[in-house]
């Protein structure tokens, strides 16, 4: 892998520094919202503002990239950000870092698209699956060790957005000095739903249940472990379980995805999601078993999207791959930003439990659909699936370094050439 990500160190290294500076804010606004004595219902709709605005700037953001480029769009994104995150300094109040969450959402989405799109134009093709394995494990390991800046705040609560700042700034060097020729982002038009649906019920909704559950968590997980009575130091620890986790059981469980029916694998993970959370609402105390658990749910329920990404690419020919990605990151989004506000329902009819009580509810309506289409439906011969590929939850442009949709439009656009030539 080593010598797969050094042609992309730069670019790995400024999404490690930008997870790492800006990936623990989910968590910061959440804690301090509620100890400023906002409810959960305010704090849930503040993480459905970040979510919205990532939805949002999905659809928008590559016609914008594509006009002034990608180098000025980068640094305008990340400058953004970084000025974004000094401002919660100033004034604590659940509307006004609604707003600043949702610049925060538009800023992400077209970080993603530039970074993403430079991964493309680098990555070699016979080493595709390794940058983008490196690409996720820095990704959420920058994310996962950022939680630890919120314990600087104990002492002055302005040091973990100091700290950030910097980072989300220093991650523009990398970038800004790259001598990589700016990418072809080309036309990633994505799938409409009704294709997506037509394609693959499950792969729809499978991602859309997905985004709920995760935008909930991402949003009030934190508020979940400090009701249950813990300190910041185990709520930070607690967070970053959750996310490691996600990055652990993503490829066993795509492995096995490979060698038998992709959907009993889904149904897998679904089960033991509903299983984590429910067992997390009954056990209801912190220590080391929560932490267990907390991690558990992170592996099981972080694999769902790419699990359900495969499973709709196995009905789809490889050059409809990248646009059915875009399709399902859109559904992801959308249920990502609607999670928080249910969510924050659940917690404040039920208390803290309410959170998992709501994840449940939606793996449990994932599991019975999906139990649905496999009663319904034949399985894709196991011969004809494609090898899992795990993609992040970004934009539809991770999947262009899926080395066998990167493959195939590079036959198309060559058939395309050979097919115009007299």
């Amino acid at each position: 892998m080593l010598q797969a990500i050094l042609p992309v160190r730069s670019l790995l290294a400024a999404i490690f520094l930008l997870m790492a500076g800006g990936g623990f804010l989910n968590t910061l606004v959440a804690l301090r919202l509620e100890r400023a004595g906002s409810g959960a219902l305010a704090i849930g709709l503040v993480g459905t503002a970040y979510f919205g605005g990532l939805a949002l700037d999905s659809l928008r953001v590559q016609a914008l990239v594509d006009r002034i480029g990608h180098i000025r769009a980068f640094a305008t994104f990340v400058a953004l950000l970084s000025a974004d995150t000094l401002a919660y300094g100033l004034y604590t109040q659940a509307l006004y870092w609604g707003a600043l969450r949702f610049i925060d959402g538009l800023c992400l989405a077209g970080i993603y698209v530039c970074v993403e799109s430079w991964l493309n134009e680098r990555a070699d093709p016979q080493r595709r699956g390794a940058v983008l394995a490196g690409y996720m494990i820095l990704l959420y390991g920058g994310q996962a060790l950022g939680q630890f800046l919120i314990r600087l705040g104990a002492g002055n609560p302005a040091l973990p957005l100091l700290i950030g700042s910097i980072l989300i700034s220093l991650a523009a060097i990398p970038v800004l000095l790259t001598r990589i020729a700016a990418p072809d982002s080309g036309d990633f038009t994505p799938l409409s739903f009704g294709q997506l649906y037509k394609t693959s019920p499950l792969g729809l909704v499978g991602a859309g249940l997905t985004g709920m559950m995760l935008g909930a968590f991402y949003a009030l997980g934190a508020v979940f472990a400090r009701r249950l009575g813990m300190d910041l130091a185990a709520t930070t620890l607690f967070m970053s379980m959750v996310i490691l986790g996600g990055v652990m059981l993503q490829w066993p469980l795509g492995w096995l995805s490979d060698r038998m029916d992709r959907r009993k694998v889904i149904v897998l993970a679904l089960a033991g999601t509903l299983a984590a959370a429910l067992t997390i609402v009954l056990t209801a105390s912190a220590g080391s078993l929560l932490l267990g658990l907390g991690a558990l749910f992170g592996g099981l329920s972080f694999a769902l999207y790419p699990l359900c990404a495969a499973h709709t690419n196995d009905r789809l020919v490889p050059e409809r791959r990248v646009a059915a990605s875009g399709g399902l990151v859109l559904v992801y989004s959308l249920g990502a930003a609607i999670g928080p506000a249910m969510g924050s329902v659940a917690v404040a009819l039920a208390g803290a439990s309410g959170l998992f009580l709501f994840i449940a509810a939606c793996a449990s309506a994932a599991l019975s659909f999906a139990l649905l289409r496999q009663a319904r439906s034949a399985p894709v011969p196991a011969h004809l699936q494609e090898h899992y590929v795990g993609l992040p939850r970004t934009s539809p442009l991770a999947a262009s370094l899926d080395p066998i949709a990167a493959d195939a439009a590079s036959g198309a656009e060559e058939e395309t050439k050979t097919g115009s030539t007299p």
